[in-house]
């Protein structure tokens, strides 16, 4: 299957863009001009909210200016953290679900293949809240996410990284056996992975890493990864919270080695999907980058 290539337009609406978010139609615009084939949408007030886009008719609209400049829906980030899954009042665990059946209708009406989730939390674990019922939680909100989405065609792609709990490459690993479900799989960000694999950032003490960082992991992931979030780690955190992004050439990432460790893992794509969010310049880099991974995408023989 011939791959394509998306971008994150999170990172138009986040941090050096918070205050003045680019407009999306702007955005769909600009991405159809560079020549990407998609774009990873946030469901954002102003990009991709329930709100924004409230049903069918709504959707038509947003997908005829998708498609009118050439792009579609790589995947789906969904607003799960109003009703957290972790919460002790049942009500609020309920109203997770509700809300992520919305995010799946979402997604059939788009036609969005891949649907993003995280834990919601910061390390270590939410105030009020233990370990244990925290990883419980996320085991079961887990597992109901993926059989939701398997019935409707839909991929759940959970998004581990430095900035929310269970963080360290051994969770990572556990929480795939527990949920033990084919439809939840892994979105393997290069940057994050590095970060939790290789850094041992914000993670419950003793930090935790493996030998073969970022690759090794990949490695361990095998037959799990069901999205691929490329873009380069200065070994940082921004605003010691999360990954920095950095873009391709301004890290210490071996591309070669994590597409290896990716294509001899089994992702099959099509979407290789560029993550630009929080860095500061990110509209000036969205060329760059295309170039960038496409170079990499020939040298694999997937273009």
């Amino acid at each position: 299957m011939t791959a394509k290539v998306s971008v994150g337009t999170s990172a138009f609406m986040l941090a050096a863009y918070k205050d003045n978010p680019i407009p999306f139609k702007k955005v769909v615009a600009r991405l159809g001009e560079l020549g990407y084939d998609g774009l990873e949408l946030p469901a954002f007030k102003g990009y991709g909210s329930l709100e924004d886009w409230p049903d069918t008719a709504a959707r038509k609209k947003l997908m005829a200016l998708v498609r009118g400049a050439g792009l579609e829906i790589s995947s789906y980030g969904a607003d799960l953290g109003p009703s957290p899954f972790y919460s002790n009042d049942p009500d609020v665990r309920r109203g997770y679900r509700k809300v992520f059946r919305e995010s799946i209708d979402f997604c059939v009406d788009c036609d969005i293949p891949v649907v993003r989730v995280d834990t919601l939390a910061e390390p270590p674990v939410p105030e009020g809240v233990t370990y244990e019922d925290a990883w419980k939680r996320a085991v079961e909100a887990f597992y109901d996410d993926a059989e939701v989405a398997h019935k409707a065609g839909v991929v759940v792609a959970w998004e581990f990284e430095p900035g929310f709990m269970f963080n360290k490459p051994s969770e990572v690993l556990k929480m795939l056996e527990q949920v033990n479900h084919p439809n939840f799989q892994v979105m393997f960000d290069f940057c994050h992975a590095n970060m939790v694999a290789g850094v041992g950032s914000r993670q419950i003490p003793p930090a935790e890493t493996l030998p073969g960082g970022a690759v090794e992991l990949a490695r361990l992931l095998k037959g799990k990864i069901g999205f691929v979030h490329l873009i380069d780690s200065d070994n940082t955190l921004h605003d010691n919270l999360t990954s920095t992004h950095a873009p391709f050439g301004k890290g210490v990432l071996d591309m070669q080695a994590l597409m290896t460790a990716m294509l001899d893992g089994g992702y099959k794509g099509p979407w290789w999907c560029i993550d630009l969010c929080f860095w500061p310049k990110a509209w000036e880099e969205l060329e760059p980058s295309l170039n960038a991974v496409r170079g990499l995408l020939r040298d694999f023989k997937l273009l």
